[in-house]
Order: structure tokens, then C-alpha cells, then sequence
């Protein structure tokens, strides 16, 4: 008599988890290697990504729209400080705020990165199309797990 297998729940190459933090771990070093001639690391990237759409943000503001914690931008700022990027200002409004607003560098370097995308998806074999139907997915299941 033929013995039924059950199928195994707990393969690690078979869990959305893994797949999701190990292509995530991939990203983050394509994204590394071709950020490389700016000289900025992934994380630097997207606080320009979103300085660009939004100069002059807080650093409570700037670290809510990368879903960071504010211990965690603070040094990410002081760092791009140091590289001469940004700059942070007292709110005059608000003492207690901190705005961060890029320099002519970090603005400048917009024009330099606008390719980034492009690049990426290339290196990957991903349409613009294709791209953007993966980032709904995603946001979906991140919207679900909020």
C-alpha cells in the first residue's frame, strides 16, 4: 500500500517570509552597487527620494514617510550632514522640530539619480509596467498588515 506524504508546512525555500526578506537583502545590494557613483548607501537614497518630493520635512516627518523609527533617522541625517547633502534647522516656529532640507549638492544630485529606476529594473529584467503592478501587490500586503 502506497504511504500518503504530508505535505511539509515549514520548508524555508516555500515561505513567503523568507522569499519576501531574502529578495528584499537582494535589492538592497543591486541597489548598493548602482548607487555606488553617487556615494550614498540604500537608506541615504531614500531619505533623497524623499527629500526631493518633499524638502524641508522633519526629522519626525522624514522618518514616518520611510517607516523608520526617529532614533534611527536622526543619525541617518547627522551622516548626510556630514557628507554635505542636507542640512537641519530649527522649525522658528517650533523649537522642538527639526526640519532637514537639502543642500545644492543634495538637490543637484537628483539629476544625477533620475536614471536609478530605470537602471534597476533593467538589472533585473522588469518592466516599468511590471514594476509597478509588484509595488500595488506589495503595498497591499503591507496595508494588510498594518
Amino acid at each position: 500500500m502506497a504511504e500518503i506524504k504530508e505535505k511539509n508546512p515549514l520548508i524555508l525555500k516555500e515561505q513567503m517570509c523568507f522569499a519576501l526578506y531574502s529578495t528584499s537583502r537582494a535589492i538592497t545590494k543591486k541597489y548598493s552597487e548602482i548607487l555606488s557613483h553617487l556615494e550614498v548607501t540604500y537608506p541615504q537614497y531614500l531619505t533623497l527620494l524623499a527629500l526631493w518630493e518633499n524638502d524641508g520635512m522633519s526629522v519626525n516627518e522624514l522618518a514616518h514617510a520611510l517607516d523608520m523609527e526617529g532614533a534611527t533617522m536622526t543619525p541617518l541625517v547627522q551622516r548626510m550632514e556630514k557628507l554635505g547633502l542636507v542640512v537641519r534647522k530649527r522649525n522658528s516656529d517650533d523649537e522642538r522640530r527639526v526640519n532637514v532640507m537639502l543642500t545644492q549638492k543634495g538637490r543637484k544630485m537628483r539629476t544625477e539619480a533620475v536614471s536609478i529606476p530605470m537602471t534597476f529594473g533593467c538589472s533585473i529584467g522588469v518592466s516599468d509596467e511590471e514594476a509597478a503592478v509588484m509595488v500595488a501587490e506589495l503595498k497591499k500586503i503591507r496595508d494588510r498588515l498594518e
